[in-house]
C-alpha cells in the first residue's frame, strides 16, 4: 500500500486529506493519506527520512515549505522560482524531489473559469506579497505577457518581491490600489484578508472595468466580500477552492500513479466539508 501525507505545524486544519482520500476511494486505490504534525526543529530530519517512515511523498504546508525545498535532492523550476516547495516525492532510487504546484493550481483554475482573461493583454493587479503572491506572480509571468502591478500593505516587501521577478512587475503603494485598477483585465487577492476570522479586504472596485475578472485565493468562505462585491457589479469571479483542488493533482499522480480529475462532485464534497467545519 502506498502512503502519502501532509506535513505542517499545526496541520489539523489542512483540507488535503479530504481531497486525496476522496480520490483514493473514487479510483479504488490501495493507498492512504495521513496528517503529520511536525515541529519546525524536526522538519528537516522528517523530510530526509520520508521513505523510512513509509511515505512515497508528501504535501507541505506552513511553516515548512522553505525547509522542504532545501531538503530535496532535486527541485524543479517552479519550486526554485517560488522559493518554496509544497509537494515532495521519492523516485525509484529513493531521491527526494520537490515542486510547488500553487502556480499550476491557480492558473489551471483561472483558465477553466475565465479562459479569455488575458485576451486583450490588459494589466493585471496582484494584491499581497507573501508566498501565495509569489506563486501567482510566477504563474502569470509564465502564462502571459501582460504587465503586472503589485500592491501590498508593506511597500518595501512588495518592492523586494517585484525585484526578484524582474521588470515585468511594477509596485504601487497600498493607498493607490483603487485607482490602479483602471484598465486592468484581472485582479487577484493573494492575501488572507477576507478569510473567515480575518478582516475583509478593503478595496473599491469602481475603477475596474466591468468585463474584468476578479480572483480570490481565499476559499473559506467560498464567497468572500471581494467576490460578493465583484458579483454585484457583474464582474466574472474566480474563487479560491478551484486553486486548492487543482494544486493537489500533480502530487496525487506522483504518489499513486493515477492522474485524478477535478470534478463538480469533488468540488461539492470539499465545499460541504468546508461548510461543516
Amino acid at each position: 500500500m502506498k502512503r502519502a501525507c501532509v506535513i505542517g505545524w499545526p496541520v489539523a486544519h489542512s483540507r488535503s486529506p479530504v481531497i486525496h482520500r476522496y480520490w483514493l476511494k473514487f479510483y479504488g486505490l490501495d493507498g492512504a493519506y495521513e496528517l503529520e504534525a511536525v515541529p519546525p526543529e524536526e522538519a528537516g530530519s522528517f523530510f530526509k527520512n520520508l521513505g523510512k517512515r513509509g511515505y512515497a511523498g508528501a504535501n507541505v504546508t506552513l511553516p515548512h515549505k522553505e525547509t522542504a525545498l532545501s531538503a530535496a535532492t532535486h527541485a524543479d523550476q517552479a519550486a526554485k522560482a517560488i522559493g518554496a516547495a509544497n509537494t515532495l516525492w521519492l523516485d525509484d532510487s529513493g531521491l527526494l524531489h520537490a515542486t510547488n504546484t500553487d502556480a499550476y493550481g491557480f492558473m489551471t483554475h483561472l483558465a477553466e473559469v475565465a479562459p479569455d482573461w488575458n485576451k486583450a493583454g490588459r494589466p493585471v493587479m496582484v494584491l499581497g506579497a507573501g508566498g501565495a503572491a509569489r506563486a501567482i506572480l510566477h504563474g502569470l509571468i509564465q502564462a502571459a505577457g501582460a504587465k503586472i502591478t503589485l500592491a501590498n500593505r508593506t511597500t518595501t516587501r512588495a518592492s523586494a518581491l517585484a525585484q526578484s521577478f524582474g521588470p515585468r512587475i511594477s509596485v504601487v503603494a497600498w493607498e493607490e490600489r483603487n485607482g490602479a485598477l483602471a484598465g486592468c483585465g484581472l485582479v487577484v487577492n493573494a492575501t488572507s484578508l477576507g478569510m473567515t476570522g480575518r478582516p475583509p479586504l478593503s478595496i473599491d472596485l469602481s475603477a475596474l472595468p466591468l468585463d474584468a475578472t476578479v480572483a480570490d485565493i481565499v476559499y473559506s468562505p467560498l464567497e468572500t466580500p471581494l467576490l460578493a462585491a465583484a458579483k454585484a457589479r457583474r464582474n466574472r469571479v474566480v474563487d479560491g477552492l478551484g486553486m486548492l483542488l487543482h494544486q493537489a493533482v500533480p502530487g496525487f499522480e506522483r504518489w499513486f500513479g493515477v492522474r485524478p480529475a477535478v470534478t463538480p462532485e469533488l468540488r461539492a464534497h470539499v465545499a460541504a466539508h468546508l461548510e461543516a467545519s
